[in-house]
């Protein structure tokens, strides 16, 4: 299995720092090319959040290079270790990220979304609301579910859709790595689709875009550099909509 992968992000319209972080890693092994996709969004007064995102993306590229490779040569890629793992490398970066802030006497943290590929299959970590999109040429799948205060009265029936959209509390997060000590780590598992996208996102990508929008720039694109332009494209219609955050997506592509 092979992927073509593209990345971008942009600092936006209002915003002194970028907090957003990104990570990309692939690698070739006996399982066939293993990749991990991440996107982060930091959250914190003056650099803190950057710190939060970049501590994040630091451990899981670690994570990747060391711990996940001592399995692939051992052969020992069974899902409950995966998940083992993945669950307690999060945990250990809250408590850095929570610990730091203590000591520090500042508040900081960060969301994260996370797709692990081995062979055929993916490994979904979700804390916060960035998200995880499967593109095709007619419909766009969410991967992951936004935890928010927002999100969670939809699903009550409390909000439809459409009042949560612009409702004060949509960006009241419900957990994030590094606020508090005591985190759910929500890991789910796929089965990875040939010839499928697959778009990783902070809210500042995709709070001002429509499925269809997703679907008509992602979707047919099947070079590197012409992936990297759709999304470069895409960040500039956010922008121009007025998107105050931060905007960062990782795209991929299995091929």
């Amino acid at each position: 299995m092979a992927y073509l992968t593209a990345y971008h992000t942009d600092i936006g319209i209002r915003k002194n720092i970028n907090q957003d972080a990104l990570l990309i890693k692939t690698a070739l092994t006996q399982a066939g090319e293993v990749g991990l996709f991440v996107v982060c969004d930091g959250m914190g007064g003056l650099s803190h959040g950057e710190l939060a995102s970049a501590t994040v993306i630091y451990g899981l590229s670690h994570w990747f290079d060391n711990d996940l490779r001592k399995l692939l040569i051992a052969q020992d890629i069974h899902e409950d270790v995966i998940f083992q793992q993945l669950e307690e490398t999060v945990e250990k970066l809250n408590d850095d990220i929570v610990s730091y802030g203590q000591k520090e006497g500042v508040v900081l943290g960060t969301t994260l979304t996370a797709l692990l590929i081995i062979d055929e299959i993916f490994y979904l970590v979700q804390l916060g609301d960035s998200r995880a999109y499967a593109v095709n040429n007619h419909e766009v799948i969410q991967l992951t579910k936004d935890q928010t205060f927002v999100a969670r009265e939809v699903e009550r029936g409390h909000l439809t859709p459409e009042e949560a959209r612009n409702h004060p509390k949509r960006n009241i997060l419900l957990q994030c790595i590094g606020a508090r000590k005591e985190i759910e780590v929500v890991i789910t598992k796929g089965k990875i689709e040939h010839g499928m996208s697959y778009l990783l996102c902070t809210d500042g990508f995709y709070h001002k875009l429509s499925p269809n929008e997703l679907i008509d720039h992602l979707q047919t694109e099947s070079t590197e550099t012409a992936m990297k332009q759709a999304i470069q494209k895409l960040s500039e219609l956010v922008k121009m909509r007025q998107e105050t955050d931060n905007i960062s997506a990782v795209l991929l592509k299995v091929v």
